[in-house]
């Protein structure tokens, strides 16, 4: 009969049903959950009331939790928690086993679940690592949802008649009762949680990184033809190889770091304040773009001063010709380029003819020497004016008469 099959099932349902004890060992896993059981704190001038959700972490071995209220469930409060919780403990355990919330686990999987990647990078930075429990397993993390249960009774239900006017009251009421917790004698056993945590555990814990945890964020992001990209209303460089390519930014509080195809290609300090500033690394350059950013005014003196005296008094006026300096930056190029087409020789030879019609040539005037080769005619020196001269008078002697010539009773004819 029906009945009798129900019987029988019901045995083997017991006898199949079995559970497996754990055995943890100290300092290898934390486990973590959210509370069902929400805190409360009141607006001190409004008098509203807002819920708080309620963090617990707790040691698999020796069961020393931890608790702390925050204002969400959100990625931000989910990663502050973990920092928070390694910190009041004073080391790492090596195995984090959450549930699988969306803060925690991207895809959850039976066998190859996917670790939310701010989820991952907090558990690389600490050393340790994320072993979700099976979906719909809660004994997989069987000491958080003990003590998820203890702790709405032991701190919760104590808490409830007592008004919080800021989180911060809240965790401070919290952090009384879970230190008295950890406190309280096991019923089974000898000994309290916070005596099996300084026993055995504390010491098998990983230590603590020099440097905390800091919070990130991911950004995708392309690279514009001026070789930046745009991060919150800041321009950072990259490498010009990139222009046009989709690239992922992970933003800190004090670094911006920019990966392409999961390799990092370069990090910036981050900028804050004035909206649109701009950081440039000359190396994220062209070569063109880098030899134009080399030149200013002490460059182009110092250049000028190497290919002669004569280039550097013309390079000197140039500059000075301006009330700002950068707007004579062209015609310092271009007589930079004069001596590249030509040469440095003629370069100075064409400065030193230009000098002698003006006392500040322009870049026009050394040009046009250079292009009709005025500059490889050699000028005359004073004694060559004075014997091309008395050469002139004497060519016009013969040719010329007297006074005596014209006079009148001259029969010379």
């Amino acid at each position: 009969m029906y009945s009798q099959f129900c019987l029988c099932y019901q045995k083997y349902a017991r006898s199949a049903n079995a559970t497996m004890r754990m055995v943890r060992k100290p300092g290898e896993s934390a486990e973590i959950d959210w509370a069902g059981q929400k805190g409360f704190w009141l607006d001190p001038e409004t008098g509203e009331r807002f819920e708080a959700s309620i963090f617990v972490g707790v040691l698999s071995s020796s069961r020393y939790a931890y608790v702390e209220a925050f204002p969400s469930q959100n990625q931000e409060s989910w990663l502050n928690a973990h920092a928070n919780m390694f910190r009041y403990f004073g080391g790492v355990p090596r195995i984090l086993i959450p549930d699988n919330l969306k803060t925690g686990v991207s895809k959850p999987d039976r066998y190859e679940p996917v670790v939310n990647r701010l989820y991952r990078e907090l558990a690389e930075h600490y050393g340790t690592a994320v072993i979700p429990a099976r979906v719909g397993k809660p004994r997989d993390k069987a000491n958080a949802e003990g003590t998820v249960g203890t702790i709405s009774t032991w701190i919760l239900a104590a808490l409830r008649e007592r008004n919080f006017f800021s989180l911060r009251e809240l965790n401070e009421g919290i952090r009384e009762k879970l230190d008295r917790f950890n406190a309280k004698p096991f019923q089974k056993k000898e000994g309290s949680r916070l005596d099996a945590f300084l026993g055995p555990e504390k010491d098998l814990l990983l230590p603590l990184p020099k440097n905390p945890y800091e919070l990130s964020s991911w950004k995708k992001v392309t690279a514009d033809k001026s070789y930046h990209v745009l991060v919150e209303k800041m321009l950072y460089s990259v490498p010009h190889e990139y222009i046009g390519h989709e690239m992922e930014v992970r933003l800190t509080r004090n670094v911006v770091e920019i990966f392409f195809d999961g390799q990092r290609i370069c990090s910036h300090a981050r900028l804050f304040g004035r909206i649109g500033q701009c950081v440039t690394v000359p190396s994220h350059m062209p070569p063109s773009h880098r030899k134009h950013m080399q030149w200013e005014g002490s460059r182009f003196i110092e250049w000028a001063a190497d290919v002669g005296p004569h280039t550097e008094i013309v390079m000197r006026g140039l500059l000075s010709a301006h009330k700002i300096e950068q707007q004579a930056y062209k015609s310092c190029q271009g007589l930079v380029r004069l001596g590249d087409v030509h040469s440095f020789e003629r370069l100075e030879a064409a400065c030193g003819k230009a000098l002698l019609y003006t006392p500040r040539p322009g870049y026009r005037n050394v040009r046009t020497i250079l292009t009709t080769g005025q500059d490889r005619v050699e000028s005359p020196t004073p004694e060559r004016k004075a014997e091309a001269e008395a050469k002139g008078r004497e060519s016009l002697g013969g040719i010329v008469r007297g006074a005596e010539y014209y006079r009148g009773g001259n029969d010379q004819c």
